[in-house]
């Protein structure tokens, strides 16, 4: 395994045309198996709220679940770059409640950066957070915290108006010093566009080949949600299936007597059971 991967790297790979790979994690043995497998980041997203919490979408996400899952694969993550999302109303709410609670994921959580939706409006708050010497993660196109403005899960950018508002954000972001900023289902052409325009690392999720890496959700790959399919992503292998048939099986064996086996099950020397027969 090779060192740690930093901030150093992702800009070396935009120098260097090489992609970045990133997937997310939320718990220590998906982080630990991503990790060994050589992903270069793991962005613990607010995204936890639907894939693990069970929530309709990201808005009831806390700081308190975020710091707790971004513990958990920080204690895994020994090469990966540790990325946490700053949860919903996690700022807009003022500069200093924006450094602190950046400050918390880091000091409490663990990661080594926080990633933030959206552009022009939080350009203040980004620049205390990184001047705070906290490195920052932009996020434009669909940002899934601002799902109710947005009438739904919807594609970004496909007016000249909208493309060109993206555009605009992700300049500013990058004067306000993000390190990256993940695009997020926009059309690809517009991600070249901006990728292009750039000279800091895009990672995209729905935004095509183009960007300088790529992220996706680890549950989707996996196929730990079966019979949804995200047209952004790809599963590449039947998790989910092989977790449900293991259970049947359990159920099935259990029912009819077969599990636990005798080498399943620990022993004991046979005088003493039949000593404690005597005395009880």
């Amino acid at each position: 395994m090779s060192e740690k991967f930093t901030i150093a790297d992702f800009k070396k790979a935009r120098s260097e045309g090489r992609k970045i790979t990133m997937l997310t994690a939320y718990d220590y043995p998906t982080a630990k198996i991503l990790d060994e497998a050589g992903v270069d980041s793991i962005l613990v997203g607010d995204s936890l709220g639907m894939v693990v919490l069970g929530y309709e979408d990201t808005v009831k996400v806390t700081m308190e679940d975020m710091i707790h899952h971004i513990k958990a694969v920080c204690r895994a993550a020994k090469h990966s770059y540790v990325v946490g999302d700053m949860p919903f109303l996690s700022y807009h709410i003022g500069k200093y409640e924006s450094v602190r609670n950046a400050g918390r994921l880091m000091s409490e959580g663990g990661c080594s950066a926080v990633k933030m939706e959206g552009g022009k409006s939080i350009v203040e708050d980004v620049k205390a957070i990184i001047s705070a010497g906290i490195p920052v993660m932009g996020h434009l196109g669909y940002t899934p915290q601002s799902i109710n403005l947005f009438g739904g899960h919807k594609a970004q950018g496909k007016s000249i108006e909208k493309a060109q508002e993206i555009i605009n954000d992700a300049l500013e972001l990058q004067e306000a010093g993000v390190f990256a900023i993940v695009l997020e289902c926009i059309p690809y052409k517009l991600a070249a566009l901006i990728t292009e325009k750039l000279d800091i690392p895009t990672i995209s999720i729905g935004a095509g080949p183009h960007c300088t890496g790529q992220v996706l959700v680890t549950p989707d790959i996996t196929g730990m949600f079966r019979g949804i399919e995200r047209k952004h992503s790809k599963k590449y292998a039947d998790v989910g299936g092989m977790i449900e048939y293991s259970a049947k099986e359990y159920i099935r064996e259990v029912n009819e007597g077969i599990f636990p086996a005798e080498k399943n099950s620990f022993i004991i020397d046979e005088e003493i059971i039949e000593q404690l027969k005597k005395t009880n």
